[in-house]
């Protein structure tokens, strides 16, 4: 089979039930309350790592189901800290303290700063996704397709979870469908745990990666893979709220209506959908599954290398559903970005660069991969930048372009106004050009 994959969300979408459905509850766990890592821990290899979140499946549901409490000794900066817990909350279990990885240890510290998102319309409707805590206040930071139900709620009922089983009614702050995020503000929190930002852009393929969240209603879950690659551009289906408050999006013909959706119990949408994203995204083999969306990437120190957004599957007609080791999150130098923005302002910006592309490698005679601009918007970013239809667009601010999918993200996830370098092939020639971009309204 040569099928090209699919992309779908995986949060919500996948762990959605009826108002009258339920959602499996997650074991029993223990509460972490220290960020700082142990650098012996963190020296471990990943051979070592990746048996340990097995190891951690079973231990929670033994740990939980017995009552027993547990304790990891967590070092640092700010000195030990005990991390003990009991059958009442929905953190880390850890059973052997004595022999944790660093696995343990990132899984055990963060879990205070990721949350599980229920979210309901008035239909009935509902969901659960994953979401990961901004500040001690409950700004949370989710994707937009978890608090709109992918697209079909304009008005949802919002409830949180944190790690100790508290629960938390929000409220929308803002919601952003160009790159697929939204902050959501609980009601009346305080003393939360701020998820610490990784630098995206000093990633390698390779690196450890940690995913938490709540795949399938499940909270608290581990995983843990590498990066398989980087600066990859997916395109999925816009999560644009409808404006009517309906709940019925209108660039579908149904509330569920978008391609390769896993829409929960093993089934998939067959509809079409006209509006659809392209997104920049790190690509991990670390499990991600309905329900992690809007949880935490992390790397091997605990800290935040994106927002786990989409998984793929492999193009069949059959109903697959769930993790095939190809899932995809938003890098955390974009996420932080937007999700600023969107504090300060209600909303976020996104560049335009105000041409035509296609794909370079489609065009009869091209000899190389990249964005070709088919035609130049008068007074647009690129004609002021001296931009001209034909050139070929090989890389932006340093991105390497395939193709107009690569182009299209990197554009719509560059700021209003910025200024930004982009690589042409014009007559045979490779040149840089400066570029301002203009402001696109999505």
């Amino acid at each position: 089979m040569n099928d090209k994959p699919n992309y779908y969300y995986p949060p919500e979408d996948a762990a959605r039930q009826s108002a009258s459905g339920a959602t499996p509850e997650a074991p029993s766990v223990a509460s972490p309350e220290s960020s700082e890592i142990p650098a012996s821990l963190r020296r471990r290899d990943r051979s070592r790592m990746v048996p340990i979140v097995a190891a951690l499946a079973v231990g929670a549901v033994i740990g939980g189901a017995s009552g027993a409490g547990a304790a990891l000794l967590v070092t640092g900066n700010r000195g030990a800290t005990a991390v003990s817990g009991s059958n009442e909350t929905q953190g880390i279990t850890v059973n052997r303290p004595d022999s944790v990885t660093a696995v343990t240890a990132v899984a055990a510290a963060v879990s205070p700063s990721v949350v599980t998102i229920s979210v309901t319309d008035t239909s009935g409707s509902g969901g659960t996704g994953s979401g990961v805590v901004l500040s001690e206040d409950g700004y949370i930071l989710t994707n937009n397709h978890v608090v709109t139900l992918d697209g079909a709620a304009a008005s949802p009922q919002i409830q949180v979870r944190d790690n100790n089983g508290h629960l938390y009614t929000a409220t929308i702050v803002g919601t952003d469908p160009t790159v697929d995020m939204a902050v959501i503000k609980l009601d009346n929190a305080s003393g939360m745990t701020p998820i610490q930002w990784a630098d995206s852009a000093t990633l390698n393929v390779g690196d450890v990666t940690i995913a938490m969240g709540a795949p399938l209603g499940l909270a608290g879950t581990v995983t843990t893979g590498i990066i398989s690659a980087l600066n990859r551009s997916i395109q999925i289906a816009s999560s644009a709220a409808p404006q009517d408050g309906t709940g019925t999006d209108p660039n579908s013909s149904g509330p569920f209506d978008f391609f390769n959706f896993d829409l929960g119990q093993g089934q998939q949408s067959s509809g079409s959908v006209a509006a659809t994203i392209n997104i920049p995204v790190i690509q991990t083999d670390a499990a991600i599954n309905p329900g992690n969306s809007g949880g935490a990437l992390l790397d091997a120190s605990g800290k935040l290398i994106g927002i786990n957004v989409a998984i793929a599957n492999a193009g069949s007609t059959s109903g697959q559903s769930g993790s095939i080791g190809v899932g995809f999150a938003l890098p955390s130098n974009l996420a932080k970005r937007v999700s600023t923005e969107i504090i300060a302002s209600g909303k976020a910006t996104h560049g335009l660069l105000g041409a035509k592309v296609s794909d370079a490698a489609n065009a009869e005679g091209s000899t190389t991969v990249g964005g070709r601009l088919e035609e130049i918007v008068a007074g647009g970013a690129a004609e002021k930048a001296g931009l001209k239809a034909g050139d070929v667009v090989l890389k932006f601010n340093g991105f390497p372009v395939t193709d107009a999918s690569d182009l299209t993200a990197l554009v719509r996830t560059s700021a209003a106004g910025e200024s930004v370098t982009i690589q042409v092939l014009r007559d045979g020639k490779v040149q840089d050009i400066a570029v301002t971009l203009g402001t696109y309204e999505g």
